[in-house]
This record gives C-alpha cells, sequence and structure tokens, in this order.
C-alpha cells in the first residue's frame, strides 16, 4: 500500500496523524516497516470544540499504545485567518503545515508523511477542473514536495478501509466531512459516487490521467527554461510572442 521510495530504509518519519482512517492506517503501516524511525504529530487547529479535543486525546493515546513519538500543536485557525484574510480551509491549512515542518526540524526527521490518498487525488482534480484550472492543475497532489510526502497517494480509500477493518484498528471521524455546504465535501460524497458509478474505477483514470499531465506539463516547462536560458536577461518580445502559448 505505501510507496516505499518515499520512505528509504533508514529515514525518520514524521506522519501527520488527524486521527482519521487515512492518517491511522498511515501511521499503522509506517510503524511496521522496521526499518524507518517513526513520529507522530497532531495539530489541533482549534475550530471543532470537543470533538477537537477528543481527536488529539484519541491519536495521543494510540500512540502511547503503539510506543509511537507523540507530537501536539495547537493554534486559532479562525483568528489567524481573520488576520489575514483567509478562508477557514487556506488558514487551516497554513498553519497545520507550519507546525508540521518545525516540528519535523526539531526532531530530524527527513520526511513528514500525509495520507492524502487515491480519492483525494482524483477529487482534487475534479474541483480543480470545475473551477477552470490549467495544466499543472490538472497534475494533481504532488507524491513529493520538499519534505513533504504521500506514500499513500495510490492507495483507493475503499483499501484503507478494508485494512483497518482486518486488522481492528480504531479511528474517529470529523463530523465536518459529512457537510455538503463544502464544494469538497460533495464531490466526494455525491459527484466521484456517481461517476465510478457510471465508470468504475473512475479515480484511478482520472489519477492516471494526472500522471500524463504530469510529464507533459514538465516537457513544456523545459522548454521554456531553454528559450530563457537562450534569451538571457533580454526577452525579445517578438519571439515572446511568437512562442505557442502553452510553453
Amino acid at each position: 500500500m505505501l510507496d516505499r521510495s518515499l520512505l528509504p530504509a533508514g529515514c525518520t518519519v514524521l506522519c501527520a496523524v488527524s486521527g482519521g482512517a487515512d492518517s491511522v492506517c498511515l501511521l499503522d503501516l509506517v510503524r511496521r516497516l522496521g526499518d524507518v524511525t517513526v513520529l507522530c504529530a497532531h495539530f489541533d487547529h482549534g475550530i471543532r470544540g470537543a470533538e477537537s479535543a477528543r481527536d488529539a486525546a484519541f491519536v495521543e493515546a494510540l500512540c502511547k499504545e503503539w510506543g509511537v513519538p507523540f507530537f501536539l500543536g495547537r493554534g486559532d485557525v479562525p483568528a489567524y485567518a481573520a488576520a489575514n484574510g483567509l478562508s477557514i480551509e487556506t488558514a487551516a491549512r497554513e498553519v497545520r503545515y507550519a507546525f508540521l515542518e518545525r516540528t519535523a526540524k526539531e526532531q530530524g526527521a527527513d520526511v513528514i508523511a500525509t495520507a492524502h490518498n487515491l480519492n483525494d487525488n482524483a477529487e482534487t482534480i475534479l474541483f480543480r477542473m470545475a473551477r477552470g484550472t490549467g495544466l499543472r492543475g490538472l497534475t494533481g497532489i504532488p507524491a513529493r514536495r520538499g519534505r513533504i510526502v504521500r506514500p499513500l497517494l495510490q492507495t483507493p480509500r475503499r483499501d484503507i478501509e478494508e485494512y483497518l477493518t482486518a486488522h481492528g484498528i480504531p479511528h474517529v471521524e470529523d463530523s465536518t466531512n459529512a457537510e455538503t455546504d463544502a464544494a469538497r465535501n460533495r464531490i466526494r460524497l455525491d459527484v466521484l459516487p456517481r461517476l465510478e458509478s457510471i465508470h468504475p474505477g473512475a479515480a484511478a483514470g482520472i489519477t492516471r490521467m494526472s500522471e500524463t499531465l504530469a510529464e507533459d506539463e514538465a516537457f513544456l516547462a523545459s522548454l521554456a527554461e531553454e528559450k530563457l536560458a537562450l534569451w538571457g536577461e533580454a526577452i525579445p518580445g517578438a519571439e515572446l510572442c511568437a512562442v505557442p502559448r502553452p510553453v
């Protein structure tokens, strides 16, 4: 289930764990590898009150049971969002990743592993398509970006749920995931399941498309870099206008 190329033997892995099915599965799989050092980080966004406290307590107890070092971060996401003119979702992502990067640096972690899966990638691509994204947006969620790695990106959510059931591993549910007023939730709860009913394997097909487009995007980027290297600092306007728009 894990992409081992992202988790080389001997590395220290900081797993970002919310307590949900995906991240609990990630933590269990990584701790079972045996040839990496595993750490766990959980961030309380200060959004969901008692439910947030429950999640933090659950992850901490799980880490204690499994013998995994646990690191807890807390933040006031609504205040951060208001101060910086951001949506709650964007603000939550920024403060969470800042905490993860800081913790990884302090603990000497080589990589930060998040639990994005194949369905998450397909949902992200569909969401971007609806907003009229370009080629780069259609490449989906990257398996690696800096210190961040996503070892479950090729794993369907169904396989993750089946793994937890088979091993009797508990997890918690974020009640906001069931709210249908958020566009991302509607894609996850309605749009993608409908696509799967029309064409089984749609999520995997969307992911394969994104991988092909990532290669195309990389090729076009290389062409652009060649042009810039050729021109240097003085870019001739006429030649720039003659370059195909995708480049």
